[in-house]
């Protein structure tokens, strides 16, 4: 995906960080929550852009294998946007059992990623 970049920030600027998008916001407004369609309490991933396509959604705080119960992610589909309606940041992994950090994103944020990998492991920071 050369020459075009995506992301989204509720309310602030963007960092991106290693092809990573990190919203910068202290927090985010609900209608962003209601555009990812994350149920509160969850971190959720999407296989599309801006919380579009397929989502999985997790209300634990850690996982080690994505793939056990996301049928995206058992397609072999990456993750293009993430939303964390946790109570703490998110630190999420290319491999699975936590290793590979690609990047985290703070509680009550979410955005659009690189959308080159699958995010198969994430823990709390």
């Amino acid at each position: 995906m050369r020459g075009k970049r995506y992301f989204v920030a509720a309310a602030g600027t963007v960092a991106i960080l290693g092809g990573l998008v990190a919203p910068t916001t202290a927090g985010a407004a609900p209608s962003d929550a209601q555009a990812f369609n994350c149920t509160a309490g969850h971190f959720c991933i999407y296989s599309d852009w801006n919380g579009g396509g397929a989502r999985c959604q997790w209300s634990q705080d850690k996982k080690a294998n994505t793939a056990d119960d996301c049928s995206f992610i058992q397609r072999g589909q990456n993750v293009r946007s993430v939303w964390n309606g946790t109570g703490h940041r998110k630190q999420y992994y290319k491999s699975t059992n936590y290793h590979d950090r690609v990047g985290s994103t703070r509680a009550g944020t979410g955005g659009n990623l690189q959308g080159s990998y699958q995010i198969r492991s994430f823990k709390p920071q």
